[in-house]
């Protein structure tokens, strides 16, 4: 989703960070992150669990910095995908959390959202499923949740290449789209669907 569909700016993320006291996201933070992602503790066990890492920040101010990374949605890939929705079956596999869910569907409003989400077969968050990419318990929970689903039959889309390559163990076909050099909607253009479809 993010990097995909949804536009981040980490140089935003980063000085929001900073500025409640955060200079490096430590092995401690990490787990913390991990934890949030994969379901483990709530927002409100995460948003405490990184205060002492700040200057005394409250849990509003670190949830607004956690989210600062958060930018646009644009149209037009809404719009693109809607099109492919009526020709190719779709899920959205994203690794993210409710605090990022929250931003996002109030910045882009229910009608915006339920349209994307209606796009899709299956929406699967990682903090909902119990387990995020790049581990392979991701990808066959979807897979496994939809056995007439075949993996070399499957494009998997995603901006980061450690879950490419770990879709591609799989059994996946895959995408590693490059942030700032590519968008999801030139899928035609780099004839990836059609080396999926001579697969077939």
């Amino acid at each position: 989703m993010g990097d995909v569909f949804l536009n981040k700016d980490k140089q935003a993320k980063v000085a929001a960070l900073e500025n409640i006291g955060i200079f490096e996201w430590n092995d401690a933070l990490e787990k913390l992150e991990e934890k949030l992602e994969t379901g483990k503790i709530n927002e409100e066990q995460y948003l405490k669990g990184i205060q002492p890492h700040t200057n005394g920040a409250s849990l509003e101010a670190i949830k607004d910095a956690w989210n600062a990374g958060i930018t646009d949605f644009p149209l037009y890939r809404l719009e693109f995908l809607q099109k492919l929705s009526a020709t190719y079956r779709l899920f959205l596999l994203s690794n993210t959390d409710p605090i990022h869910i929250e931003k996002f569907e109030q910045e882009a409003g229910a009608s915006f959202y339920s349209d994307f989400y209606q796009c899709f077969e299956k929406v699967y968050f990682s903090h909902e499923i119990g387990v995020r990419k790049p581990n392979a318990k991701a990808f066959t929970y979807l897979l496994n949740n939809h056995p007439d689903v075949q993996p070399k039959h499957t494009l998997m889309v995603d901006d980061k290449k450690f879950n490419t390559d770990a879709a591609e163990e799989v059994g996946l076909l895959v995408w590693n789209v490059k942030k700032g050099e590519e968008d999801v909607v030139e899928l035609f253009e780099k004839s990836i669907l059609k080396s999926t479809d001579a697969a077939s």
